[in-house]
């Protein structure tokens, strides 16, 4: 808590010297990880009904996101899904600090054929005729959480760690992945067309596949394999007091709030 407190003070000190917003009515431009696509769209939209102004905003896997900004796309916020992607960019001057604005965890979203329970994941897992979905590990924070869930079954099971992580389906999060349908889960496309039998994924995205495809199940981890991942926000450098401002909003009560609604734990939250 004590970090989140030292970075919103730090976020807020360019802003508390604006009284008004001074960047004019252009939008800010929003680069944010893909597992919050739902909850960052109706932030944005909520932002723009108090300030007037749009958000436009771009979803991808957050590793993917850092390399595009360093290459010079014109993000003003990041969003990501972990906090080393941005810490990342503030070490080298490209963004300021880097605030904990919300909690995550992963869960297992099983096809309708699949029996499977808390108690008999791993052993489901391990079954070689079970495909186990996932998302690329280095590019998106998703994929990196799945593979500390296989480090966690090692432990539990010696050799689980090399069975899973050969035979997981990387079928989100690559750079050469096509890009996720605007208008639905990708989780739920994938599950739907049957790519995998179970997808290892967050389980904000997990809730929303399970209403777009009746049948979806999602299954919590064990407590012994639970892995939980913690979500960085940051302002570009020379992003201006716009984008400072929607950054303080998404730590205000309302952000957070909304934050909350969609399955996220969020820290700012009285």
């Amino acid at each position: 808590m004590a970090v989140l407190r030292c970075g919103l003070v730090l976020l807020g000190l360019s802003v508390i010297a604006v009284p008004a917003f001074a960047a004019g009515n252009d939008a800010v431009r929003l680069y944010a990880a893909g597992s919050l696509r739902v909850a960052m769209t109706e932030i944005g939209e909520a932002y723009r009904k108090v300030e007037g102004v749009a958000v436009a905003a771009e979803f991808g896997a957050s590793g993917l996101l850092r390399e595009r900004i360093e290459k010079g796309a014109p993000a003003q916020v990041f969003a990501s899904a972990d906090m080393g992607h941005p810490q990342a960019l503030q070490r080298v001057g490209r963004a300021g600090p880097v605030v904990l604005f919300a909690r995550n965890r992963l869960c297992a979203l099983a096809s309708p054929q699949l029996q499977v329970t808390t108690g008999t994941l791993l052993d489901v897992l391990l079954d070689p005729a079970v495909r186990v979905g996932s998302s690329t590990p280095k590019n998106d924070p998703s994929g990196d959480y799945t593979w500390l869930m296989f480090e966690k079954a090692e432990k539990l099971r010696p050799g689980a760690f090399q069975l899973l992580s050969g035979k997981a389906l990387k079928l989100v999060g690559g750079a050469d992945a096509p890009p996720p349908p605007r208008d639905r889960s990708v989780y739920a496309q994938l599950m739907a067309e049957n790519k995998a039998d179970v997808f290892i994924t967050y389980c904000t995205n997990a809730i929303i596949a399970e209403r777009e495809v009746p049948g979806l199940r999602i299954v919590q981890l064990p407590e012994a394999l639970a892995v939980g991942g913690n979500y960085g926000l940051t302002v570009l450098r020379g992003a201006g007091a716009g984008a400072e401002r929607f950054a303080l909003f998404v730590m205000s009560t309302d952000g957070q709030a909304l934050l909350a609604k969609h399955g996220f734990t969020a820290p700012a939250l009285p």
